[in-house]
């Protein structure tokens, strides 16, 4: 489309009549038909960039002219002042400045005339996009943050909403947690801020304890990383005393861009440092909650070998004399009993009760087989014995 002709008329009011003043316009437009086979939209990106850099030289031109022209009025403004003080100035160096003056003065007029090139050039420069509309004023409306607004809620409460909340976010928290890319990370935060809570990072560090436990060290480590950023969004939150879901984008701001290059460092230096913090915490949960299984395991089995006395067979047989020891793990009952007979009374009787209540010695459990069945028995009846001869 070619704008060959366009009238503005600009109206002035006086007192007794209306004058209108018709300008011819010409203004450029890059929207020219252009062949089916050219892609229209790339050629006017290029026309559109090539007037920009044609626009910002010219520009760049006027301000380099301006700087000279002041500079040479300044030169001028100085020789003046010192051709005023004519008395006080040498012969040859009042010679020096009148040529001086010369000069400048053929410097100025040429100066001038460039001037009114420019100026005249400018006047006579296709009006487009670029110079019609210009931005007289701008004004942003955000909407105001909200509060950052602390719940009241019970212990049990807490345990009931987090276990929903897993439940029903899972696949979007894993999702988060394998995230690699700080880019990345802050556009699924974006675009799933319900997400940016307490309950994510409660998840994220059950997740990691699990995943120690499990042996996956590395994935433990990288989900850990996710971890820290949300802590550090949730801590930012309560510094900045504002919802959670409007301080992800200050949280990954001071990650790439912070003031300097110090700031950065040192915001890093915080960031890795809880990090590690948080995998040595990760790692000494997950030992712990495994010494707790452990020993729930051992005492359950220790719980299914106790005697009908409550004792622990494994520990009676550590507490016996070797003697004894051996006599059971032979299975010799001929030898256990000389081995009885060979003893104190009292300690054998002491012994053999420790057997019998943990159920590693079993007095009944055969009384056919052997006199030694009775062995326990006839602890007894020497012991009554010895005592009645006291």
């Amino acid at each position: 489309m070619n704008i060959d002709h366009l009238y503005i008329s600009f109206v002035f009011q006086n007192d007794k009549a209306l004058i209108f003043f018709i300008f011819p316009l010409k203004i450029s437009d890059d929207e020219d038909d252009t062949h089916p086979n050219i892609d229209t939209a790339s050629l006017f990106r290029w026309r559109h960039q090539a007037r920009i850099e044609k626009m910002e030289k010219a520009e760049k031109d006027k301000k380099q002219f301006e700087e000279e022209l002041m500079k040479l009025e300044l030169e001028k403004q100085h020789l003046e002042e010192r051709l005023k003080d004519a008395d006080n100035v040498p012969t040859e160096e009042m010679e020096e400045l009148q040529l001086k003056k010369h000069e400048l003065e053929d410097q100025e007029k040429k100066f001038r005339e460039k001037e009114e090139m420019l100026k005249k050039e400018e006047k006579l420069r296709p009006w487009n996009v670029d110079t019609l509309c210009k931005e007289k004023e701008s004004k942003t409306l955000i909407n105001p943050s909200k509060p950052l607004v602390e719940e009241e809620i019970s212990e049990e409460d807490k345990g009931i909403r987090q276990e929903q909340f897993n439940k029903k976010y899972r696949k979007e928290l894993r999702h988060f947690g394998m995230l690699k890319k700080s880019e990345d990370s802050k556009e699924f935060l974006r675009e799933n801020s319900n997400l940016v809570c307490e309950e994510t990072a409660n998840y994220l560090v059950m997740w990691c304890i699990d995943l120690e436990l499990e042996g996956k060290e590395t994935l433990m480590e990288h989900v850990a990383y996710q971890t820290i950023v949300m802590q550090f969004i949730l801590e930012l939150s309560k510094h900045m005393k504002k919802d959670p879901r409007d301080c992800v984008q200050a949280f990954f701001n001071r990650m790439s861009s912070c003031e300097s290059l110090a700031d950065r460092q040192q915001y890093m230096t915080s960031f890795n440092e809880e990090l590690d913090a948080f995998k040595n915490r990760v790692r000494a949960l997950a030992k712990k909650r495994l010494d707790e299984a452990k020993r729930q395991i051992e005492e359950e089995e220790r719980q299914k070998r106790l005697g009908p006395g409550g004792l622990d067979p494994v520990e009676v047989f550590e507490q016996l004399p070797k003697d004894l020891q051996e006599c059971f793990e032979t299975k010799d009952i001929q030898k256990l009993t000389e081995t009885i007979k060979k003893m104190d009374p009292k300690e054998a009787e002491h012994y053999m009760k420790m057997c019998v209540d943990s159920g590693l010695w079993v007095p009944d459990a055969n009384k056919n087989a052997e006199p030694a069945d009775d062995v326990y028995e006839k602890i007894e009846e020497k012991i009554s014995v010895e005592e009645s001869n006291k």
